[in-house]
C-alpha cells in the first residue's frame, strides 16, 4: 500500500489554538475529522493514520513548534518510509490573501520559519500547500499578527479554502501533484 505524509505546520498548545499561524492543523484537524479518525499524542507530533481508495495517509501536526517542523517531518518520513514526493506540507502564508491558496510541488520556503527548517533537513522537493492568511500588520507587528486568532469573520472567509483543502488533500494521494495544481492553482 503507498503511503503519504500529510502535514499541517502550527504550534502545540491552547494559546495557539485558531491562530492564524496554525491554519496548517486547522486543515489537518478538518481533514481527519471528516475521515472519522483521531490523533495520538506520539513522537514529535499528533499523528492519525486513514486511507483513501488504497492509499494509506499518515496525518502529522508537529508538536516542536513552528520552528523546528523539520524534526517531525524528518522523523515520520523515515520511520514511515515515505519518500519525499509524498509529503504534502500545509501552512499559513502572510504573502496570500486570506481565502486564497497556492499548491506546489517544490520551491523556496518563501520565509516561512516552519518550511525553512523542514528544507534544512530534507531539501525542497516536496509539495506544499500555501494558506493565505493575509498580511493586515504595521511594521513590526508580523509576530503579533501570525499568533493572532482569526475573527469570526475571517472564518467565514477560511471555512471554504478548509473544505477545499480537503480535497486538494485527496487529489494529491490519487491523482498526484501536477494534476491536483493544474486543477486547484486556477481557481
Amino acid at each position: 500500500m503507498e503511503k503519504y505524509l500529510i502535514v499541517g505546520l502550527g504550534n502545540p498548545g491552547p494559546e495557539y489554538h485558531e491562530t492564524r499561524h496554525n491554519a496548517g492543523w486547522m486543515v489537518v484537524d478538518s481533514f481527519a475529522e471528516e475521515q472519522g479518525v483521531t490523533f495520538e499524542d506520539k513522537r514529535y507530533g499528533y499523528v492519525a493514520e486513514t486511507s483513501v481508495k488504497g492509499r494509506k495517509l499518515i496525518l502529522l501536526k508537529p508538536t516542536t513548534y513552528m520552528n523546528l517542523s523539520g524534526n517531525a517531518v524528518r522523523y515520520w518520513l523515515e520511520k514511515e518510509n515515505i519518500p519525499n514526493e509524498n509529503l504534502l506540507v500545509i501552512v499559513d502564508d502572510l504573502a496570500l490573501p486570506l481565502g486564497k491558496m497556492r499548491l506546489r510541488g517544490n520551491g523556496s520556503n518563501g520565509g516561512h520559519n516552519g518550511l525553512g527548517h523542514i528544507q534544512q533537513l530534507i531539501g525542497q522537493q516536496y509539495a506544499r500547500l500555501r494558506m493565505g492568511i493575509g498580511s493586515e500588520f504595521n511594521k513590526g507587528q508580523q509576530v503579533d499578527w501570525v499568533l493572532g486568532k482569526f475573527s469570526d469573520e475571517d472564518k467565514k472567509i477560511l471555512q471554504p479554502c478548509i473544505d477545499t483543502a480537503r480535497e486538494i488533500i485527496k487529489s494529491f494521494v490519487l491523482a498526484g501533484i501536477q494534476r491536483t495544481m493544474n486543477q486547484y492553482n486556477k481557481k
